[in-house]
């Protein structure tokens, strides 16, 4: 059975959605998911797992997301982004180099940030842009994001200067809309903003460079193995035979170096363990003096019946 990761260069006007249904035609199986959604006007890496790597997928969501973006001062949209209508435009003319960085650093660390309102955020079971289109105001509560990196790499006046394209790089946390910086970004100079491109080049661990479009993948399905995804993704552990064993019949074992440390293994940040083969057997959480299995992984059948055919 094909499991595994698969990143993908998400293209243009295509919901994450669609994407998903694209691979599992690709892969011949129902069991594909994604690792967080990208607007459909958004390009870039979009991370699927496949069958059993459907389960790598909720360790994944929370990572750390890597965008190039421009944001547009002097207009605003219903959506924070290109493709809402214009609701508003302020002349940015008088709007300084100094004022926009100014701006950048007060949005960078810590910050409380209110998603834009046509989010898949969920509002009384309903997605908010579910109740944006049907004409309802929604106003949703401010939550706490961290901005790493937010990189000013260009600034260009168009139109006399009415408005000015700011290209940027933005490292950020899990949950972060960049819509909503670029909003922000606008309203604080007084000229209101709005995205118009976005491109995602990593997720967690998953970069630009391996991701493959569509057509590629079609040509050459392109997937990272599971043992693989698991060893870049979180901390390592590797297992005696007799450890391994254990493991896979769910019982817990010694726990591992980083036990009792800020670095132990939790449940919510697994470490991944490894058989003296290299395959991934399970995810691990310290407990104690002992480590737990948070999953066990199945042995790949198809692998073991091939290798016994061999010997």
């Amino acid at each position: 059975m094909l499991s595994g990761l698969v990143i993908v260069d998400k293209p243009q006007g295509w919901t994450s959605h669609d994407v998903v249904g694209r691979m599992r035609r690709l892969a011949g199986t129902r069991k594909v998911g994604h690792a967080g959604t990208l607007d459909p006007m958004a390009t870039g890496v979009l991370v699927l797992g496949i069958n059993k790597a459907t389960r790598l997928l909720t360790y994944i969501v929370g990572t750390s997301k890597t965008y190039s973006a421009t944001i547009r001062l002097g207009e605003s949209t219903i959506t924070d982004d290109a493709e809402g209508d214009i609701t508003e435009s302020r002349s940015a003319a008088g709007v300084t180099e100094e004022a926009i960085r100014s701006g950048v650093a007060r949005l960078s660390g810590e910050i409380l940030q209110v998603p834009s309102s046509v989010s898949a955020i969920k509002v009384n079971g309903e997605r908010s842009y579910a109740r944006v289109r049907s004409g309802e105001e929604v106003k949703l509560a401010a939550r706490p994001v961290t901005i790493h990196r937010f990189e000013i790499h260009a600034i260009r006046r168009i139109d006399d200067g009415r408005v000015v394209d700011v290209d940027v790089t933005v490292e950020c946390s899990s949950g972060t809309y960049i819509r909503a910086l670029a909003r922000d970004l606008g309203e604080a100079l007084g000229v209101g903003g709005h995205l118009t491109a976005l491109r995602r080049t990593q997720v967690g661990p998953y970069s630009l460079e391996q991701a493959r479009t569509l057509e590629q993948l079609a040509a050459d399905l392109e997937v990272l193995e599971m043992s693989a995804a698991a060893r870049a993704l979180m901390p390592n552990r590797e297992l005696s035979d007799d450890e391994t064993t254990e493991i896979s019949f769910g019982r817990r074992i010694a726990a591992g170096p980083t036990a009792g440390t800020a670095e132990a293994a939790t449940a919510e940040n697994p470490a991944a363990a490894f058989s003296p083969s290299g395959e991934l057997v399970a995810l691990l959480a310290d407990a104690g003096s002992f480590a737990k299995p948070v999953l066990v992984f199945a042995p790949d059948n198809e692998k073991q019946n091939n290798e016994k055919q061999a010997q």
